[in-house]
């Protein structure tokens, strides 16, 4: 049976565990996939949208455990990459 992966009260106890440990001894099942925004936002945009879509898209992102604002970025991200194929 593998381990599990302690819980960090520091980013540095994560670093420190990350750089030491055998990860292949450590049940990663549980992980999840993390993107990081790493471009900066260097353009605004004002939209109008109805209060019920705005609550819907707030609720959403609440349960993704994002903010609202990036939930949008991602929704159209996500809809342009699908243009693409």
């Amino acid at each position: 049976m593998k381990k599990i992966i302690p819980t960090f009260q520091t980013d540095k106890e994560a670093e420190d565990f990350v750089d030491t440990a055998d990860l292949t001894e450590y049940d990663l099942s549980g992980g999840q996939v993390v993107k990081f925004e790493l471009k900066p936002k260097d353009r605004s945009v004002n939209l109008r949208l109805p209060e019920s879509l705005l609550d819907a898209v707030r609720a959403q992102a609440n349960k993704q455990g994002i903010p609202y604002q990036r939930f949008i970025r991602l929704a159209l991200e996500q809809a342009l990459q699908h243009t693409k194929s």
